[in-house]
């Protein structure tokens, strides 16, 4: 089946998603200061939970993973199927290899992958069925810069000239609760070889992921509900974006004399079922 999902989660005191090209700041839409996360950063919380919940199951490999070289594991492909570098394959070879990736590497098998790199150019790349989209702030965000202090310095040159501490700093978000459009591609997901198992551990590791993701810089992260639309066939039954829709949050009061500073503050309209298209059904799974 296809599946179209929004999912929310929010920041409390923390950095959610840092921009390198400005200083390590909270992304923001610079014109309606709304918090952007890219989608990115959300998949590589989902690898990374992905692996701990599945340690000892090989179909659950990560293959984007820090510490690991891609052509080395793109490599790896060729030798289990009995393939040889910089030759031309044809496209049974190929398929081969890309149907042993996708079974040994779930973020391949759900993301997808270019594996065109190095001496393996004749694998191409791999359309994944789960598509995430950019996460973006209900309202607007204020990212705040705070000055801090460490009691040791870097170089020993600094202790000698009498310096007792360095100053540094670091950006939060006060407070953001996000949004993310989340789809998936029943067509693609057969294509890549996509079980139950696969979809019983992607809820889970979507309800649990900022649980184990946790640093000072990111504050306190928590995934607030998700929501999911599933057709009954692989084509689907109407328009993502139609669905999609009905998923509304807004602030309960709105004329408050700052921003909202928790997830209380808001509420999700009940989603009205009774007109759904044909062969569209709705969960809330996870609240």
């Amino acid at each position: 089946m296809r599946h179209d999902m929004v999912l929310l989660f929010d920041v409390t005191d923390g950095n959610p998603n840092g921009n390198p090209d400005a200083g390590n700041q909270p992304r923001v839409d610079i014109e309606s200061g709304h918090g952007l996360i890219t989608d990115v950063c959300i998949k590589r919380k989902i690898r990374d939970t992905l692996a701990l919940a599945a340690p000892d199951n090989p179909r659950y490999g990560i293959f984007v993973e820090a510490g690991y070289a891609l052509n080395t594991r793109l490599a790896e492909s060729y030798a289990a199927t009995g393939l040889k570098l910089r030759n031309k394959l044809t496209k049974e070879q190929a398929e081969t290899a890309k149907a042993w990736l996708c079974d040994r590497y779930a973020d391949i098998r759900l993301f997808g992958a270019v594996l065109s790199t190095g001496d393996t150019n004749a694998l191409g790349q791999i359309r994944g069925p789960l598509q995430v989209g950019m996460a973006r702030s209900i309202d607007p965000v204020v990212p705040t810069e705070h000055a801090i202090t460490r009691v040791t310095q870097t170089r020993q040159t600094d202790i000698d000239k009498g310096e007792s501490t360095e100053m540094g700093g670091k950006w939060t978000v006060p407070y953001g609760l996000y949004r993310a459009e989340i789809t998936y591609s029943a067509s693609r997901g057969t294509q890549t070889g996509v079980d139950t198992k696969d979809f019983e551990l992607l809820y889970r590791v979507l309800e649990m992921m900022f649980d184990h993701d946790r640093s000072a810089a990111r504050g306190s992260m928590a995934t607030r509900g998700l929501y999911v639309f599933s057709h009954d066939n692989a084509f689907g039954n109407a328009p993502a974006h139609k669905l999609l829709d009905r998923v509304v949050v807004k602030l309960r009061n709105e004329n408050g004399e700052f921003g909202p500073r928790s997830f209380a503050e808001y509420e999700v309209s009940e989603i009205d079922t009774t007109d759904l298209p044909d062969g569209v059904t709705f969960a809330q799974v996870i609240s």
